[in-house]
């Protein structure tokens, strides 16, 4: 489990905001917009209020896993679909140049639906929120 540290900046039932400053991970990606810090939705076991600093874990395990859907999934799913092509286009005996660009554009949008069902997923999942352990 990873922890960190932010402020919270709104409560609403047992679900706190808070406000993270990134670290060296989120600033190399560049894949959320805006300034140096971000906005988190997380438990709120021990009863946090606005402004408060608190503690939080994160479980490295669903970062991974997230890593590895959003990023790698779909070149994987275009790779397969590039494939799929080639074999449909041998087997119809044309030329599969044709066949390998809509395969791999084809599973590649299919792939980001996908990576889209699993976001949704996961949000919806209170077990991979992370959880406010402590006020600071």
């Amino acid at each position: 489990m990873k922890t960190e540290q932010g402020l919270v900046i709104e409560v609403d039932n047992d679900i706190a905001k808070i406000r993270v400053g990134r670290h060296s991970d989120c600033k190399n990606c560049g894949a959320c917009p805006g300034d140096n810090s971000i906005i988190i939705s997380a438990n709120n076991t021990v009863g946090a209020k606005p402004g408060q600093r608190v503690a939080f874990e994160m479980k490295d395990v669903n970062v991974l896993r997230a890593a590895f859907i959003v990023f790698i999934f779909p070149l994987i799913a275009a790779f397969i679909g590039v494939l799929l092509g080639m074999f449909i286009g041998d087997y119809l005996q044309q030329d599969g140049f044709y066949y390998e660009i809509f395969g791999g554009i084809i599973t590649f949008a299919l792939s980001l639906v996908f990576v889209k069902a699993f976001d949704k997923a996961e949000k919806a999942s209170a077990k991979s929120q992370p959880v406010i352990i402590e006020i600071l």
